[in-house]
């Protein structure tokens, strides 16, 4: 990421910080020991997998990415897919490597909406600008 978008970058690591919901294995295991299900199968039931996996998975990215154009109602450019990819990336490898989170999470909706809102506010200033 160019070093003129380190604050955005931090501000949508912020927001995957506060989006991402895991748990460490132990505790999975547990609470899956006590539903009477087995690891594998609470695994498999909520779609879950290592939190460095999901966040660094093309799912993930894609999922977002989709939902971003969504709300923009127009295709993202090549900088924001980038800038999908390597928040993602950076919020998964700052994951431990026993934390588990499920591919439902808040993530995508929420990097996109900070997204969205970004580029909304970029708009109406240059817009602002050019009058």
């Amino acid at each position: 990421m160019a070093a003129g978008n380190a604050p955005l970058h931090d501000e949508l690591l912020a927001v995957v910080a506060r989006a991402i919901c895991t748990r460490p294995l132990n505790l999975f295991a547990q609470e899956s020991r006590l539903d009477g299900e087995s690891l594998k199968d609470a695994v498999e039931r909520y779609e879950v997998d290592y939190a460095w996996q999901v966040l660094g998975s093309d799912r993930m990215r894609n999922e977002t990415i989709a939902l971003l154009e969504a709300k923009l109602k127009h295709p993202a450019n090549d900088t924001q897919k980038t800038c999908v990819a390597e928040v993602l990336q950076a919020a998964a490898a700052g994951q431990s490597s026993d934390l588990l989170m499920s591919f439902d999470s808040d993530v995508p909706e929420q990097l996109a909406a900070m997204l969205c809102s970004r580029h909304e506010r970029r708009a109406e200033s240059e817009a602002e600008a050019v009058s």
